[in-house]
């Protein structure tokens, strides 16, 4: 029985994540042989039931987290994927000491429909954002009429800007009508 760190490469395993994405991972896992008698007494074959053992795991573990998770966490995941096989190998005289998950591949119709996902979440986000600048330009535009309308020189000095504007143009004929205020002076004698 060879004692020294084996290698082993875990086959690419189809793996449905919490958020029911359909994913293919593969893995290498590191492990030895610390008590040969165990490792041929307890079990017919350590090589190939630590596979086994790996593969479900794998799978299990990974089927109990989101499409995020695996691809953010992996160092978490990699540990508990280890933890579990060491500790359930450890009847075979097998010390798991590493797990490195190489592949966390998702189908290309996959990546589309998360796309499509991403870009309608993006304009969700713009929509409420442009809606809530709306609805702040409403609630100045309001307190500026309020103003405008309680005071009469707010309201020339508007009227004066606006011939202002009016006036940088300079292709315009520009034609000095009654202020509005006079004309309701007018009104009311």
């Amino acid at each position: 029985v060879d004692m020294r760190t084996l290698v082993h490469d875990v086959p690419p395993q189809d793996v449905i994540s919490r958020d029911n994405v359909s994913v293919k991972v593969n893995a290498v896992i590191y492990y030895r042989v610390v008590d040969a008698v165990r490792a041929v007494v307890q079990v017919e074959n350590y090589m190939a039931a630590t596979s086994q053992l790996a593969q479900t795991t794998l799978r299990s573990v990974l089927g109990k987290h989101e499409l995020d998770e695996m691809l953010q966490e992996r160092d978490k995941l990699n540990k508990d994927v280890q933890e579990i096989l060491d500790s359930q190998t450890e009847a075979w005289g097998i010390k798991v000491s590493n797990v490195e998950i190489k592949h966390v591949d998702v189908a290309p119709e996959m990546i589309r429909a998360i796309a499509k996902q991403a870009e309608a979440e993006r304009e969700r986000r713009a929509k409420i954002i442009s809606a809530e600048g709306e609805q702040q330009a409403a609630t100045k535009l309001a307190e500026a009429a309020s103003i405008l309308a309680t005071s009469a020189g707010a309201m020339d000095l508007r009227y004066l800007n606006a011939l202002q504007e009016i006036a940088t143009d300079r292709t315009n004929t520009i034609v000095f009508p009654f202020s509005l205020r006079d004309i309701a002076d007018q009104f009311r004698r």
